[in-house]
């Protein structure tokens, strides 16, 4: 999802994913430049962040991805009538925003000033019983960099899915500004988070340390921001945690839960014979 733009997101997913090659295979799919939207050939889809407008309509992939989102939805709906694995699902920051837009969770809109750099959010009562969440502290320390945010949470749409709020942004007594859902679950199969719980502390630290990008933050969002960033990065309890704890939660549980499904459905054709 990062339209062809230079990133950190990327490699930092396929070097959590290389963890489970004991467990699985994946493929990396270019939606936004090459149109690469998968169909239900796969287990486990993880949708990245990426820059731009989360709501554009006008591009050739935006039609079929919105569609696979629902897809994916509709077949988990089904899947158990129809003796069928589920398909899990993991959201990060843009395509966080697009699930929200077309779940019809909240509003998506342009925040006032660019969220860059590491900050506390909170856990909401469906949050500090989130299996994913267990083992972070509330608040717990999230790598952040949007320009979009959604907000306003529609709650009886909420209600008629199942879904839950698990988090909502920073507080900020001196702003009037309603604050931000940052993570969801969606369903027991499918979930998502605004921030980056792909962000790596050790590779973030190496790219942030290169002159020319510390000159680039400072400029931008201020020398205070940048140093507090760069402390948040290098304590074992704040993005360390999150990045160990979130996306290796989410594919162990993934795991599983296909394992365990596969087993049933063995044993349910035995049974048959």
């Amino acid at each position: 999802m990062y339209n062809g733009e230079d990133n950190r997101g990327i490699p930092m997913l396929k070097a959590l994913l290389n963890r489970f090659s004991n467990d699985f295979s994946f493929d990396h799919l270019d939606i936004r430049v090459r149109n690469e939207v998968p169909g239900l050939d796969y287990d486990i889809y993880i949708f990245s962040g990426g820059p731009g407008d989360p709501l554009e309509q006008d591009k050739p992939w935006c039609d079929p991805f919105y569609a696979l989102i629902e897809t994916l939805w509709e077949h988990n709906k089904n899947a158990e009538l129809l003796g069928k694995s589920k398909k899990y699902v993991f959201f990060i920051c843009h395509s966080f925003q697009i699930a929200c837009h077309t779940f019809k969770l909240g509003r998506v809109t342009e925040r006032r000033q660019m969220s860059f750099g590491t900050y506390p959010v909170h856990k909401t009562y469906y949050g500090k019983i989130e299996p994913l969440f267990n083992a972070l502290h509330d608040p717990f320390y999230i790598a952040d960099f949007r320009r979009y945010q959604v907000v306003e949470p529609n709650r009886a749409r909420f209600g008629e899915m199942g879904a839950s709020l698990l988090c909502l942004e920073k507080l900020r007594p001196h702003v009037h500004d309603e604050r931000a859902m940052m993570a969801i679950r969606f369903s027991p199969e499918m979930i998502g988070t605004q921030f980056h719980p792909e962000a790596d502390p050790e590779g973030m630290m190496a790219h942030f340390l290169k002159p020319e990008r510390r000159a680039a933050i400072e400029q931008e969002h201020g020398h205070t921001r940048y140093e507090r960033m760069m402390r948040d990065l290098s304590h074992p309890f704040k993005i360390q945690l999150t990045f160990d704890t979130i996306i290796p939660g989410f594919l162990k549980e993934s795991v599983a839960a296909l394992k365990k499904e596969k087993e049933f459905a063995n044993l349910s054709n035995f049974a048959a014979l």
